[in-house]
């Protein structure tokens, strides 16, 4: 099986120019097929509230009302992606940027209203893995952003963490997959204070370990069970740290298999 690379890029890389354009000169020289998911509400906070939108969170989740939907359509499928595409065609790498609704390629349900009401908000329902592989296979980079669609004509705000590992899911039946968390810290810490103490390797029964030792905790408690969730649905290796994971001499960054 030929293998495919998935990364995911956090907000902080997207919002740095500098940042962004040293990950994209790293991500342009992985070998093989790969695929780069990304968000950016960083940005479509900032520019909601040059709009006189207010940003409301619950949870670090965004509540998405039909404006804030509006906002994030421009942000994420527009000013971002389209910023990430012509940086990479500039490096040689022959991109296309793509939210779920293009090629049809992520369905999601609307998120049910249970406590919260997270409006346009979707959960994965089913991706097109054949023809997303029509792209690669024409040798193109897909770039997804964090937006998929309902079939019925309706755009939904999705959780880019949940869109990587289920492309992920999705391409493991044609090539050997591997996902990429890439963000600002080298990988997960045993303490936060101590930048460099990245626990290198976790699988099924260390994760009980560190949940039960506090030492995984809030918002890398989810991040975490998506990996495992990928993991038992057929990718082969998930790797968390930040782009120096890339290079030849770095190894300083968590891998999790199961």
């Amino acid at each position: 099986m030929q293998k495919l690379s998935i990364i995911k890029i956090g907000g902080n890389i997207i919002e740095d120019e500098h940042s962004l354009n040293s990950f994209l000169k790293l991500f342009s020289d992985i070998e093989g097929h790969k695929i780069l998911v990304h968000g950016g509400g960083k940005r479509a906070t900032h520019i909601a509230s040059k709009l006189g939108i207010e940003s409301k969170m619950i949870n670090g989740r965004r509540i998405t009302d039909a404006e804030t939907l509006e906002v994030i359509t421009m942000v994420y499928g527009g000013l971002v992606n389209k910023n990430v595409v012509a940086k990479l065609q500039a490096l040689q790498i022959d991109a296309i940027g793509l939210t779920g609704a293009d090629i049809n390629s992520i369905q999601s349900d609307k998120r049910p209203v249970k406590e919260i009401d997270f409006g346009f908000v979707g959960d994965v329902k089913k991706v097109a893995s054949n023809s997303i592989d029509k792209l690669i296979k024409a040798d193109f980079t897909p770039v997804f952003c964090a937006i998929t669609h309902d079939g019925n004509g309706q755009l939904l705000n999705t959780n880019a963490d949940t869109i990587t590992s289920t492309i992920a899911v999705g391409m493991s039946t044609l090539y050997d997959v591997s996902i990429y968390y890439c963000f600002e810290l080298n990988g997960v810490l045993q303490d936060f204070n101590d930048k460099n103490s990245v626990v290198k390797h976790i699988n099924s029964a260390t994760y009980k370990e560190l949940l039960a030792q506090k030492i995984i905790t809030d918002g890398m408690i989810p991040k975490i069970d998506n990996c495992f969730d990928a993991l038992n649905n057929g990718v082969q290796k998930v790797h968390i740290g930040n782009s120096s994971m890339f290079t030849k001499e770095n190894d300083n960054f968590t891998t999790i298999t199961l």
